[in-house]
């Protein structure tokens, strides 16, 4: 529920009620609702496999190998599937089905084949790199991220009118600005002072614990907020220790306003994910990526590298000597504030919602 794919849903959903207050919505976990004990098994099986032993899902990750050789128990499953997915499109009878992960766009990809031919389907990517797993014939649009995942669909066969460029939709809320002074007072912020912001995803993943103690040893002038999400061992860890750090730190664990955590930063430190760092610079924050999992993470890494919005740190000793560096050159943090803005597209949700009511 707190996963990239569900944020996307929420701001198209959101961008298209704005729109059109009367349009109606059925927001699901496609998965979940088809096969709801495999999918409790998959994802256990998922955060196993990247937790430890990540280089498994690096070799499995858009391999066309794999792809090949899964592609008959994609089938059956979709074809298992087809009962339940018929029932529930024919009682809400939609317009058009918006999918924001790849999965979920192949079932009813077999189901337009087998079923409803002229159901309108359109695929919304939440990374910054396509896969392979996101191709099907009978998909009407696709929405990419960039200009680099549209040549890389057009390779994989891809008709270039299906393909609209428009970004990773993030919520509307990451599109205004807000008043520093009132947001550092509502959070308990101290005003004034730079904000180093470290995220560890929905899940507070990755060495939070160990990159505060290291920047805890910088000499340079900033206070520390950190979101735990719904990690609430890490944020109980974090608030016992409070009394030992002489920076100020402020500990949040899930919550609904990273907009506003966002625009009062100086600097994020984040899980690669596609949503976090497309809020990130629909804010134009600057970037340190630390352990990108294999995979997604791994090509996100690679295209905010390439950009200029983002740096990438192998430990925690890496974090401080960049973060230490940035905060005292504020030429290489405004170059990257800039190149942030430059390709940072704010307004994809509301592009895709027009591009789904004129359809």
């Amino acid at each position: 529920m707190n996963s990239g794919h569900h944020r996307a849903s929420l701001a198209v959903e959101n961008a298209l009620k704005e729109l059109s207050p009367s349009v109606k919505t059925l927001n699901i976990n496609a998965f979940r609702y088809t096969n709801p004990v495999l999918e409790k098994v998959i994802n256990r099986t998922y955060m196993g496999v990247i937790k430890n032993r990540p280089e498994v899902w690096e070799y499995l990750y858009d391999n066309p190998k794999v792809l090949k050789s899964v592609q008959g128990l994609r089938d059956a499953i979709h074809r298992f599937n087809s009962k339940k997915l018929n029932a529930l499109l024919k009682d809400f009878d939609p317009d058009c089905v918006i999918c924001t992960q790849a999965f979920p766009c192949g079932m009813i990809a077999d189901y337009k084949k087998n079923f409803s031919p002229d159901l309108p389907l359109v695929g919304v990517l939440t990374d910054h790199a396509p896969h392979s797993y996101w191709v099907f014939g009978n998909v009407d649009y696709y929405i990419t991220p960039s200009e680099l995942s549209r040549q890389n669909f057009m390779r994989n066969g891809v008709s270039e009118s299906k393909i609209k460029v428009f970004g990773i939709p993030v919520h509307s809320m990451f599109t205004k600005s807000h008043d520093k002074d009132l947001i550092c007072k509502k959070l308990g912020l101290e005003s004034g002072l730079p904000v180093v912001l470290i995220m560890g995803g929905s899940q507070g993943l990755g060495p939070v614990e160990n990159i505060v103690d290291a920047l805890e040893g910088t000499t340079a002038n900033f206070q520390l907020a950190v979101v735990c999400g719904t990690n609430k061992k890490l944020q109980k860890i974090l608030l016992r220790r409070l009394a030992r750090y002489s920076k100020k730190l402020t500990v949040f664990g899930h919550i609904e306003n990273v907009d506003e955590l966002m625009e009062t930063s100086s600097i994020v430190i984040t899980k690669p994910g596609g949503l976090t760092t497309s809020e990130a610079m629909a804010k134009d924050l600057p970037m340190i990526i630390v352990r990108p999992i294999p995979g997604q993470e791994l090509k996100n890494t690679e295209y905010l590298l390439r950009q200029g919005v983002g740096l990438k740190a192998d430990d925690s000793e890496d974090i401080a000597v960049l973060v230490q560096e940035l905060m005292s050159n504020g030429i290489k943090l405004n170059e990257m504030r800039q190149k942030a803005s430059e390709i940072k597209k704010p307004n994809a949700a509301m592009d895709i919602a027009k591009l789904v009511l004129n359809m």
